[in-house]
């Protein structure tokens, strides 16, 4: 896997451009917009989605899908909203064999299908899919600043190569075989750490988060126990590590949204002109509808999707979350 071609030229793709050519690989990264693929060849940039942040200059940009499917493994990080188009468009591309190792977290709208499911159905059957999930902010790793993740594919021996590919010396990469579980919980993280951010946004304190973040991991392991991952995994970096790092930092997209909604902002004015995607936003409806389709009770979720989808009363939110019976836990 010396060829690494990555689809999504936004935070994270970039990021894992400057992963890949740290680790000494050739890399080709697609984006949609000829501006982004202009700068980051003429000048090694990509100040639209990574700001301040130089990129290795044997990582090559391309508008040209072909191009960038004619790698030894392609990694797809583009928002959940267009992983279905994008890479519908990329199946007639695709090589037989070719590992997909998927970086985008979520729930489809209207299928509430994970990522990988998506993507099985876009490149059809016998499709090699992987997904990687951790506790890894785009800005940090490629500012090679330590992190580690996961790298989780039903072929395990897929999976080492791919994490080998990857990894260096501040970039530790595990392996797994529970796609199902390094799914969930990126997936779920988001719509918690808006959660979080509304409860700091309103000044409820350290404990109230420390609370939510673990009843948050106790709704994705129910979720995930369902759906057949392994709870181990959730206890790991792509579950428990991800969520922590997404519900305690300013600088997750999505917590930054739930702190403006807590400080009284609104969904429409905190969204306006936003170039950066924050998944927990279009995902909280799809997480909890996939809790109700599987009869999982999920309270936080369920009330992060009637703040952000039908406006309801924050105040009145808090309320009903803490007026809950008490069980055991």
């Amino acid at each position: 896997m010396q060829k690494i071609g990555i689809i999504g030229a936004g935070a994270f793709g970039t990021a894992m451009a400057t992963v890949a050519a740290r680790a000494g690989r050739t890399v080709t990264i697609w984006s949609y917009e000829a501006e982004v693929v202009e700068e980051i060849n003429s000048r090694h940039t990509n100040n639209t989605y990574l700001c301040e942040v130089p990129l290795e200059p044997n990582i090559r940009a391309t508008r040209d899908l072909a191009d960038v499917c004619d790698n030894d493994a392609v990694l797809i990080a583009v928002p959940t909203v267009f992983l279905r188009s994008v890479v519908t468009l990329a199946a007639q591309h695709w090589h037989t064999g070719i590992p997909a190792l998927i970086c985008s977290k979520g729930v489809e709208q209207g299928t509430c299908k994970l990522m990988a499911e998506v993507v099985g159905d876009c490149l059809g059957e016998g499709a090699v899919i992987a997904t990687m999930s951790g506790p890894t902010f785009a800005a940090e790793i490629a500012r090679d600043l330590p992190a580690a993740t996961l790298v989780a594919c039903p072929d395990t021996a897929v999976g080492e190569r791919l994490a080998k590919a990857l990894a260096s010396p501040h970039f530790r990469t595990y392996v797994s075989d529970d796609i199902i579980g390094a799914q969930l919980g990126g997936a779920t993280k988001n719509v918690l750490a808006i959660a979080c951010g509304i409860v700091t946004g309103k000044g409820l304190g350290d404990n109230a988060r420390a609370a939510l973040i673990t009843r948050g991991l106790a709704e994705i392991n129910a979720l995930g126990m369902v759906l057949g991952a392994k709870s181990h995994t959730l206890m790991g970096l792509s579950g428990l590590g991800d969520l922590t790092l997404t519900c305690n930092a300013m600088q997750s997209r999505n917590f930054s949204v739930g702190y403006r909604l807590g400080q009284g902002e609104t969904l429409e004015h905190i969204l306006e002109g936003r170039k950066t995607v924050a998944e927990g936003v279009h995902n909280a409806d799809t997480v909890a509808e996939l809790s109700r389709r599987n009869q999982v009770d999920m309270p936080i979720c369920l009330a992060v999707e009637a703040v952000l989808t039908v406006d309801a009363d924050l105040d009145a939110i808090i309320h009903g979350l803490l007026s809950r019976p008490l069980v055991n836990e």
